[in-house]
C-alpha cells in the first residue's frame, strides 16, 4: 500500500524533547504538578489548590479549612452526649434507691479519703470564687478576639458559654434537693452532696473556657497544652474532694457525666459558628 505523505514542518518546529500535551486530551496518567508521577483524569485538571490559597479560618489563619462534618463526628457527638446521659442516670437511680452500687462507693471511699491540707487546696479550685473568674477573663478575651477579627456573630461562644456555666447551678441545687444523699464521715453530718457542685463547676468552667480558647490557637502544640491543662486541673479537684472527703466518688462522677453533656452541647456550638464564619470567609 502507498502511505499517505505527511506534512513536512519547518526546521523550527522540529524541537528535541517530550511531546507537548493538547488541551482536552485525556491521558491514563500524568505526571502531577509537583512530579510526584500520580495519575490524573486529564491533562487541563486545575493543579490542587496551594496551602497559601485556601480560605482563611475565623481569625485570619491561612491554609485552613473547618472539619467537614460527616459520620465519625457525628457518632463521636452521639457517645459525648448518649452514654454519659445514661449513666448518670444510672448513678443518680442507684443514689435515690440506695443500690449495691452505693455500697461499692462507701467501701472505695473508705479506702481514699485521707485529709490534708494538699487535699483541701485541690479543691478549692473547683470553688465558684476560683473557677469562674477564670472562665470570665477567658469570655472577655474570645469576646475581643472575635470583634477584633471581624468574625460574623463573634459574641455566640461567649454568650453560649456563659448560658452553659449558667445550667449547673440549675441542675444541681435541685438533684441536690432531689437525692438528698448524706457526706461522707469526715464532713458535719448533713444531706446534699449529690452531685458534687466543685466537680461540675470545675468541668464547666475550666472546660468551656478551653473551648473557647482553641479555635484562637495557632499551635498544635498550644491546643495541646490547653487541653492537657483543663484535664489536670479537673482531675486535681476530683482527687482532692475525695481525698479531702468532701464527697464520694460517685458524686464527682456523676458531675463528670453532666460536665460532659454540657460542653458537649457548647463545642457543637462553637465548631458549627466556626464553618459558618469560615464559610462566609470563603
Amino acid at each position: 500500500m502507498r502511505e499517505t505523505p505527511r506534512p513536512q514542518g519547518t526546521a523550527d518546529e522540529l524541537r528535541p524533547g517530550p511531546p507537548q500535551l493538547r488541551p482536552g486530551r485525556a491521558l491514563a496518567h500524568t505526571t502531577g504538578a509537583s512530579g510526584s508521577g500520580s495519575p490524573h483524569r486529564s491533562d487541563s485538571r486545575p493543579p490542587q489548590t496551594p496551602r497559601g490559597g485556601r480560605p482563611s479560618d475565623p481569625i485570619g489563619r491561612s491554609g485552613t479549612t473547618p472539619p467537614v462534618p460527616g459520620r465519625p463526628a457525628s457518632f463521636l457527638s452521639f457517645l459525648l452526649l448518649g452514654l454519659p446521659a445514661l449513666l448518670f442516670a444510672l448513678i443518680t437511680w442507684q443514689v435515690v434507691a440506695d443500690g449495691p452500687l452505693v455500697r461499692v462507693d462507701e467501701r472505695v471511699s473508705r479506702v481514699l479519703v485521707h485529709p490534708d491540707r494538699v487535699s483541701e487546696l485541690l479543691s478549692d479550685l473547683g470553688g465558684v470564687g476560683v473557677a469562674l473568674p477564670v472562665l470570665a477573663l477567658v469570655l472577655a478575651d474570645a469576646a475581643r478576639r472575635g470583634r477584633r477579627a471581624g468574625a460574623r456573630r463573634w459574641w455566640l461562644p461567649p454568650l453560649a458559654a456563659a448560658l452553659v456555666m449558667a445550667l449547673v447551678p440549675a441542675l444541681v441545687v435541685p438533684l441536690k434537693e432531689f437525692t438528698a444523699r448524706p457526706g461522707t464521715p469526715a464532713v458535719p453530718p448533713g444531706t446534699g452532696y449529690y452531685p458534687s457542685g466543685h466537680t461540675a463547676t470545675a468541668a464547666v468552667a475550666y472546660g468551656a473556657a478551653a473551648v473557647l480558647l482553641l479555635p484562637w490557637l495557632a499551635s498544635a502544640a498550644a491546643r495541646r497544652v490547653v487541653v492537657v491543662t483543663c484535664a489536670a486541673v479537673n482531675l486535681a479537684v476530683a482527687f482532692g474532694l475525695v481525698r479531702r472527703g468532701y464527697h464520694w466518688p460517685l458524686d464527682v462522677l456523676a458531675s463528670w457525666c453532666l460536665g460532659t453533656v454540657l460542653l458537649t452541647c457548647l463545642t457543637l456550638v462553637v465548631s458549627r459558628w466556626a464553618r459558618e464564619t469560615t464559610g462566609r470567609d470563603r
